[in-house]
């Protein structure tokens, strides 16, 4: 089969008909590939979870390592509009050609074992970093943890960022039952640090149950912000007149105290300097969160899907100043609390330009509209037949002190990027 799929495109297509489900908990199937394989990496590996926050901790992580020297490993998903944005080497996408290798490997050592997509990228992406040498691994979670495919490695220290209500139908309607998935990916006598600052009791159990070494925000680990700077404190002391991280919003500094309390912890593995620290924090990257792109009307990319990580996303809009109006391009999907993410940012728009995503997971924008309708937000609403169309005409309307927020899903940012792609080759 391998021989007859030739470029990346081709990969992508055969490894979305694999198996027939798009998502299907558990371990069992990526071990017994991971076996074929022979992956046992011996390299570090971070390992980061959580509901938000996970692409930010990933950012840093990845900036600050790269600079203190070490070839990096980053997997990193979803992606928005390259497949290549989910594996980077020495912050670098790989090639389609690599990862074409990558998913041959795996496919070649599958037999008749059938992989979800996720599965496939996972096991090519360790497969990738094994043949590139990298020093150290950073791999996101993708859904959960405890049966996510990335758990099958052994994290040498895991990073839980948050744990909201999101996934509710594979993961538990509860904050205590989503806490015992995410905490999982814990691992005995290794550190496991935690960002949340009210964590479930599931995560403080299981952690105590299989012996992980847990470091909690505020107890263990911390942070001050100051005027320009902010303050850390941790365990092996105390670092002053920290830069505020490129990533914007006032959380960045939290979760980027959980990066530094999971350096701290991997200190003899892979040390850093606080020259690498300050440098990797004015450095990450992250598009699609609270991304700020340059140009009037502001327009602001935001991947926001669930009401905590809209509540964050509203309070950066109210943190900012605006002379203007805000216009929302806003769409998600069906199985996402739409009412809690509306509810949650509605306070910030002064209208709407709705559209639906496709698929069988994608909301249509009529059934958008009236979940507006049914928060109270009656005009101006608009819907429209493509984020593109809706995007368009969100320009259109703003002037040049207004800004442009578009959220509500990785596809609706994607779908933004994309036609902003198409609008600067047509100039």
């Amino acid at each position: 089969m391998s021989s007859n799929i030739a470029t990346l495109s081709d990969w992508l297509t055969h490894i979305e008909r694999v198996h027939p489900r798009t998502i299907e908990m558990g371990l069992e199937r990526v071990r017994v590939v991971k076996d074929a394989l022979d992956l046992a990496p011996r390299f570090p590996i971070v390992t980061v979870g959580g509901t938000n926050g996970k692409g930010s901790a990933c950012a840093m992580l990845e900036a600050i390592l790269h600079q203190a020297g070490y070839k990096v490993g980053c997997y990193t998903s979803p992606h928005l509009l390259r497949y290549n944005e989910r594996v980077r080497v020495g912050r670098q996408e790989a090639t389609d050609d690599a990862l074409a290798s990558a998913l041959s490997a795996v496919e070649n050592a599958r037999g008749e074992t059938a992989l979800t997509y996720f599965e496939f990228s996972t096991l090519a992406a360790v497969w990738f970093f094994m043949q590139q040498a990298v020093d150290v691994a950073i791999l996101e979670v993708g859904l959960g943890g405890r049966l996510d495919a990335v758990n099958a490695f052994d994290a040498d220290c895991a990073m839980l960022m948050s744990v909201e209500l999101d996934h509710m139908d594979y993961l538990g309607n509860t904050r205590e039952a989503i806490g015992f998935e995410k905490a999982g990916i814990f691992r005995p006598s290794r550190p496991a640090v935690c960002a949340d600052m009210d964590p479930p009791q599931s995560v403080l159990k299981h952690a105590a149950e299989v012996g992980a070494d847990l470091l909690r925000v505020g107890r263990d680990f911390g942070s001050q912000a100051q005027l320009q700077q902010w303050r850390y404190w941790g365990r092996h002391g105390e670092r002053h007149g920290l830069p505020h991280p490129v990533l914007r919003g006032a959380y960045q500094i939290g979760n980027a105290a959980a990066c530094l309390a999971a350096l701290d912890a991997l200190r003899d593995k892979v040390p850093v300097s606080a020259n690498d620290i300050r440098t990797g924090l004015l450095t990450a990257e992250n598009p699609g969160r609270f991304q700020v792109l340059p140009g009037r009307p502001m327009v602001i990319l935001d991947v926001a899907h669930n009401p905590a990580a809209a509540r964050a996303l509203a309070s950066n809009l109210a943190g900012m100043r605006s002379e203007g109006r805000t216009y929302a391009v806003f769409s998600m999907l069906n199985d996402k609390d739409i009412p809690g993410v509306i509810s949650a940012v509605r306070s910030q728009i002064d209208e709407w330009f709705v559209s639906g995503l496709a698929g069988p997971r994608g909301s249509d924008a009529s059934a958008l509209s009236e979940e507006l309708t049914r928060a109270g937000v009656l005009e101006p609403l608009s819907t429209h037949e493509t984020i593109a169309a809706a995007y368009a005409q969100a320009c259109d309307r703003a002037a040049e002190n207004d800004r442009i927020v578009v959220f509500g899903s990785f596809y609706t940012v994607a779908a933004v990027m994309a036609a902003r792609e198409l609008m600067r080759r047509a100039r």
